[in-house]
């Protein structure tokens, strides 16, 4: 998957839309983050007071001396009382409003990046396999679990502090040139370059943060291969390569790093001399006006006051633009996952299916994975209802790709797969899978109970029909054995039991499906041969009444099927045809002769 750009105005629109269902939360948020302006504006004003009124003669503010009575105005000592109690109020009450913003905050951005994360695990689902055939699945875990916060950051913690923000510096250039309009246009001056040394960084931020996020999925790819690879590892004694390996990606994304926190830095540095220049020019300049009798003392440290929290929101919507690349780049690559397209479609008028008759039809098939070198060549075959085939074909001549096809995994490339006379394409994808059942040479078993993993093939099944099925399977016995029973945990992909137990539990998930099709891909090539005697056994009450589809290592598998259909090099050279007998027949010759008709 090729990494798309986008804007950062498609960006921000694409995620408001996610946050859409949010709207009266977000709207809550920004009002009370609006309510912070008039605090931050009310902050500096006891010093005002404090200075020219209390120290000064100048007469108190009107709206303080029209509330305050004479014995208090008239006395220095009860109004530094009151400039103190002014303080203290308004830092409680900025206090509760920057609690309410940040529980309110918390809330909405974890809402945010929970319906994200799903629907990105949603879409991932529904990706064609073909995709994780190229692109693996370390890549998309880290994007769904480390990229999407991304979202949170560039909704609730960017686009609406980016509005507090210019609300504040608004208000703050507006009061500002009410008592001194000179020193205001000085300040606001400032923005321009602030803005264009902005632009200038955040390009080339965003390109190095996309280099450390590939960096960081990288590394977790080899962290991931190796430890679900551990024994493998182990066997081959290549602990020291693999670390090797892991450390020669983390040198390379320590100095992405550095290459970043050094261009934020120096953004940080520009921006902080801008600032500076700024603040010494007008502090010059009021200093010169109250010396002249422009402006007083207190209205001097008022607007010193007001400049310091005016340059907070400049810089604030600065670091929005520069700040903001990581949280940008893991957005791209959120919505670049998002926009992958899904290969193998529904169509919108597909029909349902409850259960089919079996009726196979593969009419001129063919497939290639990358249109260059193909797998299957012009397939043509008819398998009747409840017949049981075998197949049988050299490795890589293409038998595990024709059930890729059969259970819509891959479509065709060329050619149609019919079902019961109707294209597999025209069916409901649900309705369709849920008419195979599938037993694979390894077995996969999930992190739970062995009566859940038994009951995954059919949700909702009750513990009696749990039961049958393992009966069914040659596998209820050993479950009874174990201390738990079917509430023992099998442990991840099932390492706490044998692979001839994993098998029979696999076959009882079968068995409790009860599907019309089953698909059995070599499921006795890694067990023993006493062991693949039992699940045979199982296996033979499993394919009655059923169309039966089985590739297989060893020949003597195939005993029961009643056709055999060979493959070679992705071209059909035996049709399921003949009976039981025949499929013997040929099974002895095929022995006798060697062929090499391998898994």
């Amino acid at each position: 998957m090729h990494a798309r750009r986008y804007s950062s105005i498609s960006i921000y629109a694409r995620l408001l839309r996610y946050a859409l269902p949010d709207w009266p939360w977000l709207l809550l948020m920004l009002a009370i983050s609006l309510a912070g302006t008039p605090l931050a504006l009310l902050t500096p004003v006891p010093l005002q007071i404090a200075v020219d009124s209390v120290i000064g003669s100048k007469p108190l503010p009107a709206p303080l001396a029209a509330v305050l009575p004479t014995s208090v105005t008239g006395s220095a000592t009860s109004l530094t009382l009151i400039v103190a109690a002014m303080i203290v109020l308004i830092a409680l009450l900025s206090s509760f409003q920057q609690l309410v913003t940040a529980m309110v905050k918390t809330y909405v951005s974890e809402r945010l990046v929970t319906r994200v994360r799903s629907q990105l695990f949603r879409h991932v689902q529904r990706l064609s396999l073909s995709y994780y055939d190229n692109k693996g699945t370390a890549d998309t875990i880290y994007r769904i679990y480390h990229d999407a916060p991304a979202v949170q950051s560039l909704t609730l913690r960017s686009i609406i502090p980016a509005i507090t923000a210019a609300f504040t510096l608004g208000s703050m250039l507006y009061v500002t040139a009410q008592l001194n309009g000179k020193l205001a246009l000085i300040a606001a001056m400032l923005a321009p370059p602030l803005m264009l040394l902005t632009c200038g960084f955040s390009g080339s931020l965003r390109k190095r943060w996309r280099e450390v996020k590939e960096l960081d999925s990288s590394a977790q790819s080899v962290v991931q291969e190796v430890l679900t690879s551990v024994r493998v590892v182990k066997a081959f004694g290549r602990e020291d390569d693999e670390d090797q390996r892991l450390t020669d990606k983390f040198r390379q994304r320590l100095a992405a790093h550095v290459a970043v926190g050094f261009r934020e830095s120096l953004y940080s540095v520009l921006v902080l001399c801008l600032t500076a220049t700024g603040t010494a020019v007008i502090l010059f300049i009021g200093v010169s006006d109250v010396r002249s009798g422009a402006m007083t003392l207190g209205q001097l440290v008022l607007v010193m006051a007001y400049l310091k929290q005016l340059y907070e929101p400049v810089k604030a919507l600065a670091n929005q633009l520069t700040g903001k690349q990581k949280a940008l780049a893991s957005a791209e690559r959120v919505l670049s996952l998002l926009d992958q397209d899904v290969e193998v479609r529904e169509r919108p008028d597909a029909r349902p299916i409850e259960r089919a008759q079996g009726l196979l039809q593969f009419e001129d098939v063919s497939f290639s994975y990358d249109s260059k070198l193909p797998v299957l060549r012009e397939i043509s075959f008819t398998i009747a209802p409840g017949t049981r085939v075998g197949i049988i074909g050299r490795t890589g001549a293409g038998k595990t790709t024709l059930m890729n096809l059969l259970m819509r995994f891959y479509d065709p490339t060329a050619g149609r797969i019919l079902l019961d006379g109707i294209d597999l394409r025209d069916y409901r994808l649900a309705d369709l899978r849920n008419q195979f059942s599938i037993v694979l040479q390894e077995p996969l078993l999930f992190s739970s109970t062995i009566g859940e993993n038994i009951a995954y093939g059919r949700p909702g099944a009750s513990s009696k029909e749990i039961v049958a099925a393992a009966q069914d399977a040659n596998a209820h016995d050993f479950i009874m054995a174990l201390p738990e029973g079917y509430e023992t945990p099998v442990g991840e992909r099932g390492m706490r039991l044998s692979g001839g137990e994993r098998q029979r539990i696999s076959l009882a998930r079968a068995f409790l499906r009860n599907a019309p099709i089953l698909i059995l891909d070599e499921p006795t090539s890694s067990i023993d041969t006493k062991t693949e005697d039992v699940i045979i056994a199982a296996m033979e009450q499993l394919m009655r009444g059923r169309t039966t589809l089985m590739i297989a290592h060893r020949l003597r598998t195939l005993r029961h099927c009643d056709a055999l259909l060979q493959l070679d090099h992705g071209r059909l050279v035996q049709e399921p045809t003949g009976g039981r007998a025949e499929v013997r027949r040929a099974l002895a010759e095929a022995d006798a002769a060697a062929v090499g008709l391998d898994g």
